[in-house]
């Protein structure tokens, strides 16, 4: 049975990774990774920062928990992200082994789901979680950038 408040509060600390992100200008996009039920990665999109196209909040939340757990695969860990993984991070998520991806916004033009990026076939999928609050980071945010 999905825990719907347990998702909701990991997803609002993948939120606030996204507000910092934005805050910076980077992207907004948010993750955390948590395993036994604690948050043991948090970040954000860091492209900007780094100069770096990989930097994605994904990437560097697998390079984090990795770290923490002194382990590459995560099978029993749970990525909370903001916005849907495109197709790099798919892959970077297919090959860590990640237990279970949540993401709140679905991205049409960028997402792994319709652009060719698949995930290990051990990994569950949630999708929609706090949808609402993850979309409206992103329009925001890009609404802001077009009226400079």
């Amino acid at each position: 049975m999905i825990d719907l408040n347990n998702h909701n509060l990991f997803m609002r600390a993948a939120l606030a990774e996204a507000h910092q992100a934005a805050a910076v200008g980077e992207v907004p996009v948010g993750a955390v990774i948590v395993a036994g039920g604690r948050i043991i990665a948090r970040t954000h999109n860091l492209t900007e920062r780094l100069t770096d196209v990989t930097a994605h909040a994904e990437i560097q939340a697998i390079t984090a928990a990795s770290n923490y757990l002194g382990a590459k695969y995560l099978p029993k860990c749970t990525l909370y992200v903001t916005l849907e993984p495109c197709p790099m991070c798919a892959g970077a998520l297919f090959w860590s082994q990640i237990g279970t991806v949540v993401y709140g916004a679905s991205d049409a033009k960028r997402g792994f789901n319709d652009h060719g990026g698949s995930l290990h076939p051990k990994t569950e999928i949630i999708q929609g979680v706090l949808e609402e609050e993850c979309s409206e980071v992103m329009s925001s945010f890009f609404a802001q950038r077009r009226k400079k």
